[in-house]
């Protein structure tokens, strides 16, 4: 451990994903930085674990049970927590090249990337177009939708933002994606894989908003060159798992000298004025159960998860999550060894889209023969959370085993923390994307530094999927 200083420009307490970015980029830009977990581990509700972790975790086990070991070694597994994808062009990309923080990680293409149409027995399930000529191929739609959906990428396609010739007489500025859709004729169903596996939208709110019909086409255009750099999907995943992440962006802030502390309890914030000024906090080591090192420092900031602040945060909902085994691909999804499925809400009547991600031994986190789902989604009710997901566990077909706990608190901050300097994230979504989590990341680093991040994307010819 380093030696800890007397003030630092900002402490981060927790090495969640979110808070690891940050803790990253902020030591690049040259700010003295003390990153705090009480865990023993990174990653926090990001981390991955072994397969012995998530029996004992969901308790699906009886006393003395070793159920793990059917299923080969458990440090052969390393299972997400969360399940998030990242975009090939997406802001966590971008983040991680400006960063450099690829230098630590290998990642591999995620395979698919499918939607569901209807429900029950008569779902189809069918590979997400991502431009014309897909559209022209595509099972979701009649021979006169393909032609409609067609006009429509290769409009998009098209469209740049400062050439007024490309925007077919629509200010795009002022315009409801209705109203866009209406132009094109597009069917509903249409609309639905659009607007929630391809911008990516988690409600249908963002078609009647104002204004957000620039933003949607953004987002399908962000979408189709994701696509576009590695085919088959617009989707990357680090091998070993998702818990590779936050371990880079600890290494890359250990480099331009953060101080990192695991295994350490937050036991006081100090306040001045209503401000918070510093942190008293004991570090014990793996495993002791003495008094351990108490230490007291100074803060400009302070940076957290929810859990260290409950009092600052609020409830906005619960995330319902699945992790299941499975040893066989997902029927209609041509064998994939990975993919993302969603279900939007309208096909079966939810208010909230059901997602699904899968990865597998491909990506160095199973045994061969096995792969990873997890299905998530917001609770709708207090009732029977098993059904909500029920129409993702039907798209899996036989589940070998189901690690599903109680609905968790999605929490989001009460105040900007502008005024207290405490700055506190979100708690993950349900989506199986990383776009909402670096929205995140933007929003924090804008409230805490009154500046814009301004990172820079892949370069052409830049290559982050390693070598099949």
């Amino acid at each position: 451990m380093d030696e800890i200083a007397p003030e630092y420009d900002v402490v981060v307490l927790g090495t969640g994903l979110t808070e690891c970015v940050l803790s990253g980029v902020l030591s690049v830009k040259g700010k003295k930085v003390l990153h705090i977990d009480r865990n023993d581990h990174y990653g926090g509700e990001a981390a991955s674990v072994n397969l012995e972790y998530l029996f004992k975790k969901y308790g699906n086990l009886q006393k003395g049970e070793e159920p793990w070991k059917k299923y080969g070694r458990a440090n052969d597994w390393n299972i997400d927590l969360v399940p998030k994808l990242l975009m090939s062009n997406g802001e966590l990309t971008n983040i991680l090249v400006s960063t450099d923080v690829t230098r630590y990680l290998e990642f591999k293409q995620i395979a698919g990337s499918y939607v569901q149409q209807g429900n029950g027995a008569k779902a189809t399930v069918a590979k997400v177009p991502s431009d014309a000529g897909e559209a022209l191929r595509s099972p979701l739609m009649g021979i006169f939708e393909k032609r409609r959906a067609k006009k429509f990428f290769e409009w998009v396609a098209a469209y740049k933002e400062d050439e007024a010739a490309t925007h077919s007489g629509m200010a795009l500025e002022k315009m409801t994606m209705k109203e866009v859709y209406d132009k094109f004729g597009l069917e509903a169903t249409t609309r639905d894989f659009i607007g929630h596996s391809m911008a990516l939208y988690s409600s249908d709110e963002y078609i009647t908003t104002p204004g957000q019909a620039q933003e949607a086409v953004q987002r399908i255009r962000l979408y189709a060159n994701s696509m576009a750099r590695y085919g088959k999907s617009p989707y990357i995943y680090p091998l070993y798992g998702l818990g590779e992440l936050p371990q880079g962006f600890a290494r890359l802030s250990a480099i331009y000298g953060g101080t990192y502390m695991l295994n350490t309890d937050v036991d006081e914030v100090k306040y001045e004025g209503g401000k918070a000024v510093g942190i008293k906090a004991t570090m014990k080591e793996r495993g002791d159960e003495g008094e351990g090192m108490k230490f007291e420092t100074k803060a400009g900031k302070i940076l957290a998860d929810p859990s260290y602040f409950p009092g600052k945060v609020q409830v906005v909902g619960h995330l319902l999550k699945a992790i299941c085994i499975l040893n066989h691909p997902i029927a209609n999804t041509q064998d994939s060894d990975s993919l993302q499925l969603i279900i939007p809400q309208s096909q079966v009547g939810r208010k909230h889209d059901i997602y699904i991600a899968v990865v597998s031994s491909a990506h160095n986190v199973c045994p061969k023969g096995y792969y990873i789902a997890i299905v998530s989604t917001i609770a709708e009710s207090s009732a029977n959370h098993h059904l909500e997901l029920q129409p993702g566990f039907e798209r899996l077909g036989r589940i070998e085993e189901k690690f599903m706990g109680p609905a968790i608190p999605l929490y989001e901050p009460l105040e900007s923390g502008m005024n207290d300097g405490v700055f506190i994230s979100k708690s993950y979504d349900a989506t199986s994307h990383f776009e909402t989590t670096t929205e995140d990341v933007r929003d924090i680093y804008r409230r805490a530094q009154g500046e814009e991040l301004v990172v820079e994307g892949l370069r052409e010819g830049e290559n982050l999927v390693a070598e099949e």
